[in-house]
């Protein structure tokens, strides 16, 4: 009950603040006002959308690509304490390979020809390849300040996202030589997700409570948005670790956006916020702030199922997962972990039945079954657990993170 009543009084706090800006508190009321798709004039050399009302239509059950077809499924995890990578079999649970990296390995990234897995040594200043026919490691490249990487939807640029840097760099994807510093005015910059025609990006800054949006094409930011702060009601935790104290980062007065993903339709971006302990949703168009959707504490990572139906949000600080209907634009169920944990970063299975999370300070993945939220397995893993990739996955290319396909 406890539970309950904090959500309850997130929600009603939320809306009450909301309500004073002009926005709304989740609920599909005014669903699409003022928002367009844009897919009149996409990027160029974006591949063509397959289905105007679904950018996430290529990433069906099944659908694999000629070029992945034939690769062994796995579940690559980052140990960002133990500079190394665990590789997990997901048919039988059990990790089958293991072996060092550089200096704090934050996420494993597909590339954006689906051929090349990067483990991206933020720390190290490196990019580790692994070779996904064989699931090997292979050589490492220096690429300054990897804490995360992105690839335009034209597949023409990687973005490294250079968090300690405070930039935005566009290298080529190929040799992963610097072509273009973009510096941000902004502190952590992380997370990102494109508009459905490829033409903006919409960035997360963890440290400043703020979000950016950034012309693809012309490698700028063109707008910058802070995020309205959440009054916590009496017995709701924030949940910042030393990492952010030492940023600076005061949940008294600041939000703390994480990952970030569009909807199928592509009309709102949702934000996760792990001090909000919620969802921002976002027109990407107008660039402003049109609802917040309470989920659980410490809010941190959104996937979207095979079927574009709900957006799985972990809940790092209390070991849970809810599920945002993305027609309703609520929660519709959440489920809580036996005995807790702090699941992170991670992907869905190739048929969609199982969600696998890092559990980011309990050294273990947790498997999840999609189909009733019961935990298939808890692996352990080694320090640190974070970005982790299931790979292969249903799509025709990558835009990156932990995979992000269309």
């Amino acid at each position: 009950m406890k539970k309950v009543s904090i959500a309850g009084a997130i929600f009603f706090c939320a809306a009450v603040m909301l309500a004073g800006l002009g926005l709304r508190a989740g609920g599909a009321e005014g669903q699409g006002a003022g928002l367009a798709t844009g897919l009149a004039t996409p990027l160029p050399g974006m591949p063509p959308v397959l289905d105007p009302h679904d950018i996430y239509a290529a990433d069906r059950p099944g659908e694999m690509s000629p070029t992945v077809k034939d690769y062994p499924s796995r579940v690559y995890v980052p140990n960002s304490g133990s500079d190394s990578v665990d590789v997990i079999d997901p048919t039988t649970y059990k990790i089958i390979d293991h072996f060092a990296v550089g200096h704090q390995p934050q996420h494993v990234t597909p590339s954006y020809d689906l051929k090349t897995l990067w483990v991206l040594n933020d720390l190290g200043d490196s990019v580790t390849k692994i070779d996904p026919a064989t699931g090997k490691k292979g050589e490492t490249v220096h690429v300054l300040d990897p804490y995360n990487m992105y690839y335009t939807p034209d597949g023409k640029f990687a973005i490294v996202v250079a968090e300690r840097m405070k930039r935005l760099d566009f290298i080529d994807p190929k040799t992963m030589k610097l072509k273009h510093a973009l510096s941000v005015p902004c502190r952590g910059v992380d997370h990102m997700d494109f508009s459905a025609d490829g033409r903006y990006l919409i960035a997360s800054c963890e440290f400043s409570g703020t979000m950016l949006k950034v012309d693809v094409a012309r490698q700028s930011v063109i707008g910058e948005l802070k995020l309205p702060h959440q009054d916590m009601p009496h017995g709701a935790k924030h949940h910042i670790d030393e990492e952010y104290i030492k940023e600076g980062v005061n949940p008294a007065n600041q939000g703390m956006p994480q990952d970030v993903k569009v909807s199928p339709d592509g009309k709102v971006f949702y934000v996760a916020d792990m001090v909000a302990n919620g969802v921002y949703e976002i027109d990407g168009d107008a660039f402003k702030v049109i609802g917040f959707i309470p989920t659980g504490e410490g809010t941190h990572g959104l996937y979207a199922s095979r079927d574009s139906r709900v957006l799985y949000v972990s809940n790092r600080g209390e070991g849970s997962v809810s599920l945002i209907s993305f027609a309703e634009r609520r929660v519709v169920t959440t489920w809580k972990f036996p005995g807790g944990g702090s699941p992170d970063m991670g992907g869905v299975s190739t048929d969609g039945k199982v969600l696998w999370l890092s559990g980011r300070y309990n050294t273990e993945v947790y498997a999840i079954d999609t189909s009733n939220g019961s935990l298939l397995a808890r692996i352990k893993v080694g320090k640190g657990p974070h970005g982790l990739c299931v790979y292969p996955q249903p799509g025709r290319y990558s835009l990156g993170h932990t995979g992000i396909f269309r």
